[in-house]
Order: structure tokens, then sequence, then C-alpha cells
């Protein structure tokens, strides 16, 4: 990985107004995207949470075939009909490489380049290939929005952005796994609602199942620490008590910081928070696999499971003042997240997940 020269400048803090970035710049960056090597644009911050910015960065992918991809975690994007459909960069070191593999320009708009969470064994410590330029479009602190707006004038004059057209899963049926809880979210979606995601290793198909629905907001983990799915929720009713909040937990997780609860019942948050109960930290197993720190001892697996007591969130939630309900298949989860949605007020529906 090789940087630009004069691309890697100090972040601005709170500076207002924030930076555009200059004409030279773009002009650059237009004759890097006309090249026709392989080219992803990087998309994060300012440029993920305004639909502006993803549709800038769409039509700049209809005029010059560079491939668009959204960093792996965001504060807040923003999903939903009408906008492109964008992959993220997947969070595994495996998948992340072969994702990036063959990239001889990297442009970060609002993101940063990616590195790993970890250092593993036998990997490099970032995805970018050795070979790939990087490319500073915007970054953290700066005005990514007006930046990938102003290279689509340059790049792409008069291209059309691909959008998704909206769409809901089915409701399923039958036993609750990771799949079938994403359906029902997906299906169940209400309008202009604030998804706040620390499914973690229970979110299999969840982004997918909600990328094509009504328009939402989704807010994420950036960090490598677990927990923040319940205050961010409380958070974000908070600052938005018109809209929905629909809040999908980790059990192990949850843990953290589960007395947010008591908070939710007394501000009376409209928020339905989906605990997924695998009664693991199931993100914490794999980890301990990919870092090569994996123990078949007893007192070590004991570390990494719910059990012994078992967890009882239905309890939990009720003992701090908040409605609970528990689902063990895919017409349970449905039927009360229904219930939780149309009903003010905050609920915890637990999914039990085999």
């Amino acid at each position: 990985m090789s940087w630009e020269e004069g691309a890697e400048p100090a972040v601005p803090l709170n500076v207002r107004p924030r930076p555009h970035a200059a004409p030279a710049l773009i002009e650059r960056i237009a004759e890097v995207v006309a090249t026709g090597e392989e080219t992803v644009l990087f998309l994060g911050g300012d440029v993920l949470a305004s639909p502006e910015g993803q549709l800038a960065a769409a039509r700049v992918a209809a005029g010059t075939g560079v491939r668009l991809l959204a960093e792996t975690f965001t504060a807040r994007t923003a999903r939903g009909g009408g906008l492109p459909h964008l992959n993220r960069l997947p969070y595994p070191p495996q998948l992340a490489i072969p994702a990036l593999a063959g990239t001889k320009h990297l442009v970060l708009a609002g993101a940063t380049a990616p590195v790993h969470f970890f250092g593993y064994p036998g990997l490099p410590g970032h995805p970018v290939p050795e070979d790939c330029t990087v490319h500073v479009l915007s970054q953290p602190g700066e005005d990514g929005v007006a930046a990938i707006e102003a290279l689509a004038e340059l790049a792409a004059p008069g291209a059309e952005p691909a959008r998704q057209e909206l769409e809901r899963p089915e409701l399923p049926s039958g036993p609750l796994n990771p799949r079938a809880m994403s359906a029902v979210i997906g299906a169940l979606l209400p309008e202009d609602a604030i998804i706040v995601d620390e499914a973690l290793t229970s979110g299999v198909g969840l982004t997918e199942m909600t990328s094509a629905g009504p328009r939402h907001d989704w807010l994420s983990l950036t960090g490598g620490a677990i927990g923040d799915g319940l205050p961010m929720s409380l958070g974000a009713a908070v600052a938005c008590p018109d809209r929905p909040v629909i809040g999908i937990q980790g059990d192990g997780s949850a843990m953290y910081t589960i007395s947010a609860l008591w908070s939710f019942a007394r501000e009376q948050a409209d928020i339905t928070t989906i605990i997924c109960d695998n009664s693991s930290y199931a993100i914490l197993q794999h980890e301990l696999v990919n870092v090569g720190a994996a123990t078949d001892g007893k007192r070590a697996r004991q570390l990494l499971d719910l059990g012994g007591p078992a967890l009882d969130f239905v309890s939990i939630a009720q003992g701090m003042g908040v409605p609970a309900s528990r689902a063990t298949t895919a017409e349970e989860l449905a039927e009360q997240v229904r219930h939780a949605l149309a009903e003010p007020g905050p609920h915890v529906v637990v999914a039990t997940l085999r």
C-alpha cells in the first residue's frame, strides 16, 4: 500500500465550517477514476450518512466503472429503497483481503484506509494490496459530500446512479435462526426507523434483508469494543423521539451495559430491543481462534459461555420495568416484534437462536 504524495494530512477536529477539497485534488482524483485500472471508491463518514453523498458516489460508479465499497462499521448509514446498494468491506481478514485483491487505486471518501481489528498470525495488518495507491478525496472532518458531488460532476457528468427498488423479504416460518430473525426484521421494518446493530455473529443476513426496505438509518459500532448497542439505542431515542428505534443486540455484549434497560423504562423511550440469545460470547470465541489463542481448557471455555446459571433476559428486563417476551420460532418473533412496534415505549424481545 502506498500513499499519494501529500495526501495524509492531520485530521481537523471541530472545525467549522468543514474544509472543502481543493479543485486541483478533485481533478487529480477524476484522472485516477478515468484510468480504467481496478479502482475502489471507499465510502465512510458523512458520505454514507447522506443520501446525496451515496447517490453522487453511485453516479461516479455508473459513469466510470469504479467499484463502490463501504467501511465495515460506520457511525451512521442512510439506507433503503431508492438508494444505492452498497457492499461493506467484510470484517474477517480472510474475506476482507480477497475483497480488495487486485485493486490498484483506493479512493477514500469520508473514510480512512482500512486495517484489521487485531493482529492475525500470518496475515498483514491491513487488507489493502501492497501495489495499491491510496488517494484521499476527503477524510473525516472534511466535507465529503461536497467532494464526492464535485467528483461526480467532473468524472461522470450526466450519469444516472443505480438505485435499489423498495423491497422486503417474506415473513419466514419455522425454526428461529439468525437468517430467520433477519427476515422478520426486514419484513416488519417501519418507515424512518433507526436500527442499532450490535448483533455481531447473530447478524447473518441482517444488512442484506433490510438494505432495500423503507428508508432508515443504521447505527453501528465503529471500534473494537462491545456493549455499545443498548446505550446507543437510548441516545438515538432521546435524540429522535418521533422515530422508532430497533436495537438488535447480542446477548453477551448486552451484559456489558444491561443497566441501560432501566433508563429505557425511566424515559419511556420508544425502543424495541431484540436480544439474540445464543448463550455464548460467540464473537470472542471466533477471535480467539483467529488470533491463534484458542484453548481446549475447561476453564477457558467457561469464560466464553453464558451458562451456569443461564441468563433470563425476560426477567432481567421486566425487573427493570421493560415489558419483555421470548420467541422460539419465526412466527413467535414476528408476532412479538409486531406488537412491540405498535405499542409506544420500550420492549424487549428475546430471540432464542438455534
